[in-house]
């Protein structure tokens, strides 16, 4: 009885010695972008990001599996849009976004899923797409400067073509689902390119 429990001690800590830790700051710069984690012992991190005039944070919890660090950010995916309104009429089919900040307005990138193809659209300077097609199965939307899992506007039961939409605050949050990083060492992390980043060699450095 005493040997089983010493070898089940054992396996317990061989376990626990194999899973890595991550703790503490961990930076990623390229040329002009900086992008950090703050890991806690708590299991909780903060992020934020920084290029040009785009900032974006986040907030969560993580985890680790072997070499594999998961996050599960505090942010929602999929719901960086809201539909104000919807309505069939005319023709075709028409996106209007509306926000109180006009550059961000031309900038959501629209795709239209039509059968086995898919059309993508980006709006113009008043927030605008318009394709004249006669049926469209399914649209999603995506802001260029804050990309995220896309925002579902349109499924196949929903028979309107005319919808207006407004830009929800979460856009500046990275909800960094289906993205998980590789615990190269105690001091780096990797991920391969993705929605969120996606130049090739990303490696977040421990400082």
């Amino acid at each position: 009885m005493k040997k089983s429990i010493f070898v089940l001690l054992m396996i317990v800590n061989l376990k626990a010695m194999s899973q890595a830790v991550v703790s503490g700051e961990y930076y990623f710069r390229k040329m002009e972008m900086v992008a950090a984690f703050n890991f806690s012992a708590d299991g909780k991190f903060q992020f934020f990001f920084s290029y040009g005039a785009v900032d974006r944070n986040a907030t969560g919890t993580f985890m680790v599996k072997g070499d594999t660090l998961k996050l599960k950010s505090d942010k929602v995916a999929g719901k960086d849009f809201t539909i104000a309104n919807q309505a069939k009429a005319g023709t075709g089919y028409t996106l209007k976004f509306d926000h109180p900040n006009k550059y961000l307005l031309k900038h959501i990138r629209c795709i239209f899923f039509i059968g086995d193809k898919q059309k993508e659209e980006y709006t113009d300077s008043e927030g605008k797409v318009y394709i004249d097609n006669p049926r469209c199965d399914s649209i999603y939307v995506q802001h260029s400067l804050y990309p995220d899992i896309l925002t579902l506007v349109k499924d196949q039961k929903n028979d309107n073509n005319t919808f207006k939409l407004s830009l929800n605050p979460s856009l500046e949050q990275v909800s960094f689902k289906g993205i998980d990083f590789k615990i190269e060492s105690d001091k780096k992390i990797t991920c391969i390119p993705n929605y969120f980043l996606e130049m090739s060699g990303i490696a977040f450095v421990k400082q």
